[in-house]
């Protein structure tokens, strides 16, 4: 039976060590069972076409997605890592997220001009989407995963146990890819 092939997404690309966590994430994928894939295996180019090119042909391999969602550069996760997770999502591959902050109301990390639920506007005066329960992103995102999870290593071997289950139709074992 071949491997699980797992694309790791996520803005960890950007941390200083970001070769060294990739490696970390990758033994995760590893102990698990699974080959993890990494963004910056596709590294050896500085073409922005090219780069995107090399990830989605990642995702296209892969039979699953973990993706760090914790909020970057502002109260949401990495937009880069949302389109890869819509990529993901459009060839039906399986999506378990992780995040450092998995528990807090997406409206509540959002700036808002009122405290009202339901009501609240952000600074440009836009409705900041409010449920209950709370989401921890938009809910497109937060409604796409198969699972949120506070931590990678959780994330990846949850993700390998549902691809292993009998009943999980996402890997076909006699597959040669």
């Amino acid at each position: 039976m071949r491997k699980i092939l797992i694309y790791l997404a996520g803005p960890d690309v950007f941390r200083p060590d970001a070769i060294a966590w990739g490696m970390q994430l990758k033994a995760f994928c590893t102990a698990a069972g699974a080959v993890g894939l990494y963004p910056l295996d596709n590294a050896t180019q500085l073409d922005p076409a090219a780069i995107r090119a090399a990830n989605l042909a990642m995702i296209e391999r892969s039979d699953a997605v973990v993706a760090n969602i914790t909020p970057f550069r502002g109260p949401s996760a990495d937009v880069g890592t949302v389109y890869e997770l819509g990529y993901a999502a459009a060839l039906n591959k399986l999506v378990i997220a992780y995040s450092a902050d998995a528990v807090t109301d997406y409206a509540a990390r959002v700036p808002s001009t009122s405290g009202e639920v339901g009501a609240a506007r952000d600074c440009d005066g836009m409705l900041i989407e409010a449920f209950d329960p709370p989401l921890t992103d938009n809910l497109m995102l937060a409604c796409g995963v198969a699972a949120l999870l506070a931590d990678a290593e959780l994330a990846i071997r949850s993700a390998v146990a549902m691809l292993t289950e009998a009943d999980y139709p996402m890997l076909n074992p006699a597959s040669d890819r």
